[in-house]
């Protein structure tokens, strides 16, 4: 008869494989299969979270990229891992979404790029942070 039973927990203190790749993440980049093409690339990033400066409190927003390649395309894997980068970071919300356009424009530099971060209401207030960049030619 075969063992079905699962593996051992790990160690509480041990560093999950998730965790790791989290740490580690940076944008990935490609180069864009239709150069010269102007097409817009549209990412939804539902579940990110970050914590209040302030107060320690989890922020839960969704993000909304919308991107005119150039020469390269981010790796949406790497979009993901860099997101959950910002978990356990105390930041703003003003300060996250500017921070995730200079990281994308520095690794992609894309034609065009549009960010919104709508923030989930906390104490009956709403908030979005929506910035628009176009690249000079």
């Amino acid at each position: 008869m075969a063992d079905t039973s699962l593996p051992p927990n790990p160690p509480v203190d041990a560093v999950k494989y998730g965790e790791r790749a989290i740490e580690e993440n940076a944008l990935i980049t490609f180069p864009n299969p239709r150069p010269g093409r102007q097409y817009d690339v549209n990412i939804t990033l539902p579940e990110f979270t970050c914590k209040c400066p302030f107060s320690g409190y989890p922020d839960f927003a969704t993000i909304y990229i919308t991107y005119t390649p150039n020469e390269k395309v981010v790796e949406l894997k790497a979009i993901k891992l860099y997101i959950n980068g910002y978990r356990d970071r105390y930041i703003s919300h003003e300060e996250s979404v500017n921070q995730i356009m200079d990281d994308f424009l520095a690794v992609a530099d894309p034609l065009t790029f549009k960010i919104k971060g709508d923030f989930q209401p906390r104490g009956n207030v709403h908030m979005t942070v929506e910035i628009e960049y176009e690249k000079n030619t």
